[in-house]
């Protein structure tokens, strides 16, 4: 099925040179003095204005970067038996780090704070899921320090998971722990950096700033040769220009900026060009994910991923919705067939709800079933002899017999049709009779089955050890620590959190 195209080629080279011209011109600001010294030392040029950080970016330097982007690349889990190509045709499906609650009935708001063992069971139901291919510390666990958190983490995708997983580039100091960490796990820095198991948040904070926390991060990352997502969190009318040509102008100043930084710290590291930008709601002025603006700006930029020929990933099954309504199921599957359609190779935010703070199990095993009926209805219709059906519809119509009746019926309809396990199509007397459940109560089932059931790799008692000895050495930093590490002045620098 052909890809869908919001933008002409000429309105895209229009894109792509006003975005060359606003780097040479005012370029982007940048917080770090380690990536503006190694720009400026690559040809960038820094602002005359006293005291600016914005660092100016020749056109030539950035066509020069973008040639060193691979168009491919392969992701691996903690034990090497998972693997996954990435590339600019394949199209994938992964969570998202930003879930702070848990969806629970017996909350009066029908929410609570997520602690380590939603963390763990996230990670044992996205292996078990078909479509899924990785987590992304989507469940943030409140119940552990915050300096601690990526150990925790780390610990228990190791142990419970087969497949890849994301995590912030949250300062230097935790991603260096980070990869550490994952090379203790998987072997060695040198199995690390030639099988990645890791995929980097870098998220610029619009409009056009890349903070130092974030930068520091990157080094690390970049270094280790983890493939990185690149993505800007725009919302048109507030952070960004309110008309979406605007939107995809700006995120790609910010996105092209960023990918010449990780292609001189290591050249050929792997880059995912993102998009979670979205439209400000004009009566609230919060972000609106679940928006069909959202899915015609992650169109373009899929758009644009393929003009610079490098694996894109964007946002599907969002939605602001707070509980398990129509507006909730319209938005995921809208957003979803937008990002599928649209090309998008790496598709993310099955799970979550209510601006992808708010985590469902019973939402991961429905987005699994979801992706599946959309990747069925982007094979289209088969159109060859046994597809056109000349002779059954002949012999039909010559016996009068009934199509259940024939060969190529048996025969075909797996082939030709998806079956839903979630989804009821039963006459409501049957219904009934089996118990009239909703899909969230069947996808509740699941969910339980799956946590009855599945087996990660598990770690043995040596590594269990390291990895809590490495974490006890952690714990003893402090919040300052921290900070004068990451050369942090708490007066000028950013400190937003990763995961968007």
């Amino acid at each position: 099925m052909k890809k869908m195209e919001v933008l002409s080629e000429q309105e895209i080279r229009v894109i792509h040179d006003s975005t060359l011209n606003l780097l040479e011109e005012v370029g982007v600001k940048v917080e770090s003095e380690e990536a503006r010294e190694l720009l400026i030392n690559n040809g960038a040029l820094p602002d005359t204005r006293e005291n600016s950080i914005f660092i100016k970016f020749p056109r030539t330097l950035v066509e020069e970067q973008l040639k060193k982007v691979p168009n491919a690349f392969t992701l691996y889990g903690p034990d090497g038996s998972f693997q996954v190509k990435i590339d600019t045709n394949s199209i994938h499906h992964a969570t998202v780090g930003t879930p702070v609650k848990m969806h629970d009935l017996s909350k009066k708001k029908g929410v609570r704070k997520s602690v380590l063992e939603d963390t763990i069971n996230q990670i044992r139901i996205v292996d078990s899921l078909k479509n899924i291919i990785a987590s992304h510390v989507d469940v943030w666990p409140n119940d552990v320090p915050y300096l601690q958190l990526h150990c925790h983490a780390i610990r228990v995708w190791a142990k419970h998971s087969h497949k890849p997983y994301g995590l912030g580039c949250y300062g230097r100091v935790a991603s260096q722990d980070m990869m550490n960490l994952t090379s203790m796990i998987v072997g060695g820095e040198d199995e690390l950096r030639k099988r990645p198991r890791l995929i980097g948040f870098f998220n610029p904070t619009s409009p056009l700033h890349l903070t130092r926390i974030m930068l520091n991060g990157l080094f690390i990352f970049a270094k280790y040769n983890q493939p990185l997502i690149i993505a800007p969190a725009a919302s048109a009318g507030a952070t960004a220009p309110v008309t979406l040509a605007g939107v995809l102008i700006q995120s790609n100043m910010e996105i092209l900026s960023s990918v010449v930084l990780a292609q001189l710290i290591n050249s050929g590291t792997p880059i995912l060009y993102s998009t979670m930008s979205a439209p400000m709601d004009p009566v609230t002025g919060n972000v609106a994910w679940g928006s069909v603006e959202t899915g015609l700006i992650t169109a373009g930029m899929a758009q644009l991923a393929r003009f610079y020929g490098i694996p894109s990933r964007g946002p599907g099954c969002v939605t602001e919705s707070k509980c398990f309504d129509i507006q909730n199921g319209h938005e995921r599957l809208m957003t979803l067939f937008f990002s599928s359609q649209a090309g998008i190779n790496y598709i993310t935010c099955a799970g979550t709800y209510e601006s992808s703070l708010s985590e469902a199990f019973e939402l991961l095993v429905i987005d699994d079933e979801l992706i599946s009926i959309v990747m069925r209805g982007l094979e289209g219709i088969r159109m060859d002899e046994e597809a056109l059906a000349i002779e059954q519809i002949k012999e039909i119509a010559l016996s009068g017999k009934n199509y259940l009746s024939l060969r190529h019926t048996a025969k075909n309809t797996r082939k030709e049709l998806f079956v839903p396990q979630l989804a009821d199509r039963q006459r409501r007397g049957a219904w009934l009779r089996q118990g009239g459940t909703t899909m969230m109560e069947r996808a509740r089932l699941k969910v339980n089955e799956i946590l009855q059931t599945q087996k990660g790799p598990g770690l043995s008692p040596e590594l269990e050890k390291k990895i809590k000895e490495y974490t006890k050495m952690v714990s003893k930093r402090t919040m300052e620590d921290y900070q004068i590490a990451e050369g942090l002045d708490q007066s000028k620098d950013s400190l937003n959190l990763p995961g968007t």
